[in-house]
């Protein structure tokens, strides 16, 4: 027998269908974010990465074009098995003869070499506003500033965000989740808390009025706890994000680097299902701060796969990775961070949760506990291999061989 065929045995002496799940996780899609592959820069703005966010780490190789970054993307894609989406920032724009369009100004047609790309992978595309790394982040405010012109300007990006997003749903046939964040905030305690809130409350307001289909487009608000040199106080805080979202029947996106260190997303996801039709997340992993390391195969990646799965909310919750590392190979790193998520995805799905909330209904902790536990010495890793192959990604280690190559080839020649 082989190492599958031993774990499907194992698994099925207590009732779990290995192949069922391996199936339903085929049909589950992971949003794979641009920006990893070139340290958050972009095509269209030659400022430093600013708004509270930055980048560590200058390993060779980084993508300089956008047809490095399609390449990249292609790469690391092709060694994570499962359904992916491409999730893009508005400031990968791809301007080509000579033309420019500023952010306020962007227009479809400055993504369609994208929409190409991802109509040819039979993918479709999530989308963000970028509101930093620009010369209209004025005292690092933008759609809460007390300086009408520059609160205009990102009003008039979020409203034009809307209508390429919409251009994705419609060309890639899926639907796009737009997600809105700011890095808006004091490095000093405020003497004003409420202007800025409501500022920023106005500004959605005007970008939402624009009309977008709702069937197809999802808008989500993503909140902040605090950023570099935003210590004191965040314009988008949890509270303020949570509220907007519930009011005017939008998406509320948690990042799980974006709470206090002993706050956990996982344990927030059923109370946001409990009031709203989806819910978006966006997976990293904050080290001391939203340090936005690496996704790896740790307890709260595995809690919160858990709990979507539990909560039988896998078509009820947008999964997008968000992370940045520029010390480690880029290609690996976006190849580690989307197979531990699939890999957390798995194991939740092999763990028996009709029967541990039995348990819990009948106050059985013991068997609750217990259970738990031996499930977690089960042979899980030879049912993701299995899931690899079945996908047609490499196995187990086989990837790293794969991008040792990739760099030999073409990252060392860059």
């Amino acid at each position: 027998m082989t190492n599958y065929e031993l774990a499907k045995a194992k698994y099925a002496k207590y009732g779990i269908d290995t192949d069922a799940a391996i199936e339903t996780l085929k049909d589950v899609t992971v949003s794979i974010h641009c920006w990893q592959g070139d340290d958050v820069t972009g095509f269209d703005s030659k400022e430093a990465l600013s708004g509270g966010i930055q980048t560590t780490g200058n390993y060779p190789g980084k993508a300089r074009t956008p047809d490095e970054l399609m390449a990249d993307i292609d790469k690391a894609f092709s060694m994570v098995p499962g359904k992916k989406k491409l999730n893009l920032h508005a400031c990968y724009a791809i301007f080509e003869d000579g033309e420019y369009a500023n952010r306020n100004e962007l227009q479809p047609k400055h993504f369609a070499k994208w929409v190409k790309f991802a109509k040819e992978r039979g993918m479709g595309i999530d989308f963000n506003p970028t509101f930093f790394a620009h010369p209209m982040v004025k005292d690092n405010l933008t759609l809460s500033s007390p300086d009408e012109e520059t609160r205009k300007f990102w009003v008039e990006h979020g409203k034009a965000c809307l209508k390429i997003a919409e251009y994705f749903a419609n060309e890639t046939g899926e639907c796009c989740v737009m997600n809105i964040w700011i890095p808006d905030g004091f490095k000093e305690i405020p003497a004003d808390r409420l202007g800025p809130r409501a500022r920023f409350k106005e500004s959605l307001d005007e970008i939402l009025a624009t009309p977008y289909d709702k069937s197809k487009v999802y808008v989500t608000l993503e909140s902040k706890v605090f950023g570099i040199g935003l210590e004191s106080y965040t314009v988008g805080s949890a509270e303020f994000c949570l509220s907007y979202s519930t009011k005017n029947n939008i998406t509320p996106l948690m990042d799980n680097g974006h709470y206090h260190p002993t706050e956990v997303v996982s344990d927030k996801i059923s109370s946001l299902l409990a009031f709203n039709e989806k819910i978006a997340l966006h997976v990293t992993r904050a080290v001391r701060w939203d340090s936005d390391h690496v996704v790896i195969f740790d307890d709260e990646t595995k809690e919160i796969a858990k709990e979507i799965v539990r909560c039988d909310a896998l078509d009820r919750v947008f999964i997008a990775l968000d992370y940045f590392d520029a010390s480690v190979n880029r290609i690996a790193a976006w190849t580690v961070g989307a197979r531990n998520m699939q890999k957390a995805l798995l194991n939740a799905l092999l763990i028996p949760a009709a029967e541990l909330k039995d348990y819990q209904d009948k106050a059985d902790y013991t068997k609750m506990l217990a259970i738990s536990e031996e499930y977690k010495t089960f042979p899980f890793g030879d049912v993701f291999d299995e899931y690899c192959r079945r996908c047609g990604a490499p196995v187990g280690m086989d990837w790293i061989e794969e991008c040792d190559k990739y760099e030999r080839e073409v990252l060392s020649k860059r």
